[in-house]
């Protein structure tokens, strides 16, 4: 028996029963209905690909639903943003990494991405907005001296900055902590997302915790189960070092947490605004 499905960008092409794995396939003769085919799996072209078929038969594909994966473009923003304001969890190419994202004000999607990576609760998540004005919703910029932020992003820089008692972030939301990493990134899908879900999204690398980070899908593809969609942007080209992490906590001071990819050039722009590296002698 072969059925016919479309791949990933939508061309169609016949795979054999034998090459199908699923959960639960109840098959009578040829012509009969097929039911509760779920969850089937088949390496498609390199990339593996989940489909949810409620219902078809042997020799025509009445329905199939096409699950997971979806071309990072803006014909898929306003889907992608029903899903971050719905709770669920995404996945979205950056500047550097491929990352999780969901609402930040969603806790419930909060604890989904610690769950799915295997990640620590005491391991702090970064927000993500769209563009620099948003930052001020989420964190104290007042004494940061004028044009810094909008030199360092968008870009491939977390920048850490204090909450102050103004912020809409939830207090569950990296509780015990004062300080926020925030991110915009150089992607206009992302920061598309950012801006229309109205809040902050929280970010982190789509990978296990304590595993390489991701720059292709298909370096994630065994946590592709447990997201509702993956944008695929292909190969990221800036390698697997991600952003560069600057505290940006005390006024006149910097502190480089995590080199990253752009280091030299944030230092550069830092100490042309007179900012000097905490601990050094100013």
């Amino acid at each position: 028996m072969k059925i016919v499905v479309p791949t990933k960008f939508g061309v169609t092409q016949t795979l054999t029963c034998r090459a199908l794995f699923a959960t639960s396939l109840f098959q009578d003769s040829p012509g009969k209905e097929v039911q509760k085919l779920q969850f089937v799996r088949r390496q498609i072209g390199g990339i593996c690909t989940a489909w949810n078929l409620e219902k078809c038969k042997l020799n025509s594909l009445e329905t199939i639903s096409l699950g997971l994966v979806r071309p990072a473009t803006d014909d898929y923003v306003k889907e992608a943003v029903e899903a971050v304001r719905s709770g669920k969890v995404i996945a979205v190419p950056t500047d550097t990494l491929y990352g999780f994202a969901c609402d930040a004000c969603s806790m419930e999607a909060v604890h989904h991405i610690y769950e799915v990576k295997g990640r620590k609760y005491t391991s702090p998540l970064a927000i993500c907005v769209g563009d620099v004005q948003d930052i001020q919703r989420f964190a104290i910029t007042s004494h940061l001296p004028l044009g810094l932020l909008d030199s360092l992003l968008p870009g491939p820089v977390t920048v850490v900055l204090r909450r102050g008692e103004s912020s809409i972030l939830e207090k569950s939301l990296n509780p015990g902590l004062d300080s926020i990493g925030v991110r915009i990134p150089d992607y206009n899908f992302i920061r598309a997302i950012a801006r229309g879900s109205g809040s902050a999204i929280a970010l982190t690398s789509a990978n296990l915790s304590g595993h390489p980070s991701s720059v292709d899908v298909k370096d994630f593809a065994n946590l592709w189960e447990h997201i509702a969609y993956i944008y695929d942007g292909g190969v990221l080209p800036a390698g697997r070092a991600g952003s560069t992490i600057v505290d940006l906590t005390q006024k006149g001071k910097y502190r480089i947490l995590r080199p990253g990819s752009a280091k030299d050039e944030t230092v550069v722009i830092l100490e042309r605004h007179s900012l000097v590296e905490e601990g050094s002698a100013s």
